[in-house]
């Protein structure tokens, strides 16, 4: 290897002698007889680095006494005030969390809400779906498509659950008809229970091509056709008519779908012909088996809402159904 030449001499430093010595509190030389402190050996200040190093190694064979129970007593006592400082700020937290807690009651109070308003869905119960806050819904739709679903979901629930609807009108509509407003007065004839769970619907009469429903109070997100609406309302209604569960889901989803492709059959030959599935579907009293279900209500919403279907072109079977859930529905 090369040798380099010293860049910096090398100077010999000297400390100021001007200090003074300070004793330890942590060592002391010989042991004290009182517990209270920890004692170990004083010490002074060097003036060189050698006699620095020299003292440092001449005190390793000094023994440091330590009062274990005296310091074990301080951290005790330390961590009593600490816990004792943290539950009584639980308490004030609590109390506060309690006052307003009494606040909103009184505000809900006040504005007539009910405090059972949101709902839960739950996986056992809802297809194993996220437990999700359920919202208000809108729902656009056209006088000549009224979504009589609405009545009787509001009819078939009264007992289990609210369906609160509000109805407006669009600029886009200049008169709603005779039919729209008969069902908004049927509507307002079914009385809202607000001690049950409940969903608010604000329909709004619309000059649009299909029904839809606004679920999201963030985004629009539509949800086309009075049958998927049926569906969004089977998941967060009562538990008795969540039908993803159920044994019968796939023959639910197929009645269903048939219902979709009826209300948009453009020929009287081509309605017939759903109408004919639906009859092979009907196997029991209801479409759902031994019970009303969803899929009954939006079969009998769609065969309401086309008025060219008339008593001959139901079969027997489906002319018994419809007497038996009219008795249901009441529409």
């Amino acid at each position: 290897m090369y040798e380099l030449k010293t860049l910096l001499p090398q100077f010999d430093i000297k400390l100021p002698t001007c200090m003074y010595n300070l004793k330890n509190v942590s060592l002391s030389a010989e042991p004290t007889t009182s517990t209270s402190s920890v004692s170990c050996a004083s010490f002074r200040l060097f003036q060189s680095a050698s006699e620095f190093s020299s003292s440092i190694n001449s005190r390793k064979s000094i023994p440091c006494a330590l009062d274990l129970d005296f310091l074990g007593r301080q951290i005790q006592h330390i961590l009593k005030d600490d816990t004792v400082s943290v539950a009584i700020r639980q308490d004030k937290i609590i109390q506060q969390l309690q006052g307003l807690k009494t606040q909103l009651g009184k505000i809900r109070a006040g504005l007539g809400i009910c405090g059972k308003t949101v709902q839960h869905t739950t996986a056992f119960q809802n297809g194993r779906l996220k437990e999700v806050p359920l919202q208000d819904i809108v729902i656009n739709g056209h006088p000549n498509f009224i979504p009589y679903a609405l009545l009787a979901l509001k009819n078939v629930w009264r007992d289990l659950y609210t369906v609160n609807v509000k109805t407006f009108t669009h600029s886009t509509m200049a008169d709603i008809g005779p039919a729209a407003r008969e069902f908004e007065a049927e509507m307002d004839k079914i009385p809202v229970n607000n001690a049950l769970p409940n969903i608010n619907v604000t329909l709004i009469w619309k000059n649009c091509e299909h029904t839809e429903m606004i679920s999201s109070p963030t985004m629009y997100l539509p949800i086309y056709g009075e049958v998927n609406v049926i569906r969004y309302l089977g998941r967060v209604g009562p538990a008795e008519y969540r039908y993803e569960g159920s044994p019968l889901c796939n023959e639910i989803d197929l009645v269903l779908d048939i219902c979709y492709q009826l209300l948009r059959c453009s020929t009287h030959k081509a309605q017939v012909a759903m109408v004919r599935l639906l009859d092979k579907r009907l196997k029991q009293q209801y479409f759902g088996g031994s019970q009303m279900s969803v899929a009954d209500i939006g079969v009998h919403s769609s065969l309401i809402r086309i008025p060219t279907i008339t008593d001959k072109d139901l079969t027997p079977a489906l002319l018994a159904w419809r007497k038996r859930a009219k008795l249901v529905t009441q529409i």
